[in-house]
């Protein structure tokens, strides 16, 4: 009879998709509760003192980024982020080209391909390499043939860690002014020194960084406006009008300047990555990491495992208290296989894949813990 086993607490390994809130930020988020409810748009004491919240967060958050605070727009987080540049820059039919590859976020993805359906752009897929990077001689080539109005690369891959050529991006792009590059740096926010600092557009989510979840931004270059999604208001100057929350404006600061300190505490996670995917392919020899020889981000990892579909394993890890992603998307009762896996490799190897992300409160004993919950798993079959 086999006997059942179970950690007496459960261990979150699923940091890329949120991360636990900072008791910092809670803190935080109380006492503007108690202090800066009022709206932030009001004249009044009250009024001002919400308003003041709001912009220590902005402060903060520019800080994090190496931003002017002014041309941080406030928003719901990063998926409205993501649609607030994409859509203001294609606002009407056949506004241009916009090149992007497979590998970005599904709040990138899916605007682009709305954008095309809608005749307000063209899309342009850039290559991928092996590596699970960008093609950068396939941007060149897109770039001296033909007008692009914009080019959106992430700054780290959401499913794989791997980290892409934003750099090299920003010098092939240099030469041609009329292109805005737009970067997805929510996963590489709080992780990296200012990252993608010289992009056009960048976004942020709070919640990536143990902010409270609701609110994100996107980051402008100075001398960079856009148009708005919504009419009915000037905040934010007039580009993302609506009524701010001071509340999690102020766990959103909290967060940014705790984060200041955080690509230290993620530089010493790549030992913690790089162990657990030893042992895990001493476990199961045939398994595969997704996105090896690319440069990754130290605290991710994608894994196949020939013998299992992702989400049954990851349901499996999860009786026995380990919480990991199967980096499926879930969307009106069916489970699709890993966009991001499928354009790297097959539809067959991202059903078969899991993803594993680590946070700054990970320790040692808890990926050893992991490793023998997984081992249990995987000699079932």
């Amino acid at each position: 009879m086999k006997t059942s086993y179970r950690l007496a607490a459960p261990i979150y390994l699923d940091w890329n998709a949120t991360a636990p809130l900072l008791p910092e930020a809670v803190e935080a988020m109380i006492h503007a509760a108690q202090v800066g409810w009022a709206n932030p748009s009001s004249v009044h004491a009250f009024g001002r003192a919400a308003r003041g919240m709001v912009e220590q967060a902005r402060v903060a958050v520019a800080e994090l980024t190496g931003a002017d605070p002014r041309d941080i727009i406030f928003t719901s987080g990063g998926t409205e982020a993501n649609n607030l540049a994409l859509r203001s820059l294609f606002t009407q039919e056949n506004q241009g080209i916009l090149a992007l590859s497979r590998l970005e976020h599904p709040s990138v993805l899916r605007v682009a391909e709305q954008l095309e359906r809608e005749r307000k752009a063209r899309l342009r897929w850039l290559k991928i390499r092996p590596t699970g990077e960008i093609d950068l001689s396939d941007l060149a080539h897109a770039l001296k043939q033909q007008s692009i109005r914009m080019v959106t690369l992430q700054a780290i891959n959401h499913e794989t860690g791997v980290i892409q050529p934003i750099e090299e991006a920003l010098q092939l792009i240099q030469n041609h002014p009329h292109t805005h590059l737009h970067c997805d740096a929510i996963q590489a926010f709080g992780k990296y020194h200012k990252p993608a600092l010289g992009a056009d557009s960048r976004s942020i989510a709070s919640h990536k960084i143990r902010g409270p979840k609701g609110i994100g931004a996107l980051i402008l270059k100075p001398g960079i406006s856009i148009s708005p999604l919504l009419l009915g208001g000037s905040q934010e100057r007039g580009m993302r009008p609506g009524t701010l929350d001071p509340v999690a404006a102020a766990g959103f600061a909290a967060a940014a300047r705790y984060a200041l300190g955080l690509p230290e505490r993620y530089a010493r996670l790549s030992q913690l990555r790089d162990q657990l995917e030893r042992e895990l392919l001493a476990i199961a020899v045939d398994a595969r990491v997704n996105g090896k020889t690319g440069p990754r981000a130290p605290h991710i990892t994608s894994i196949t495992w020939p013998h299992w579909k992702g989400d049954e394993l990851a349901a499996a890890l999860d009786l026995e208290g380990i919480c990991i992603s199967s980096g499926s998307a879930c969307s009106a009762g069916t489970i699709d296989p890993s966009p991001v896996i499928e354009a790297m490799y097959d539809r067959e190897r991202a059903l078969a894949s899991t993803r594993i992300s680590l946070g700054d409160t990970t320790t040692a004993r808890e990926i050893q813990e992991v490793l023998q919950g997984f081992r249990r798993v995987l000699t079932r079959r």
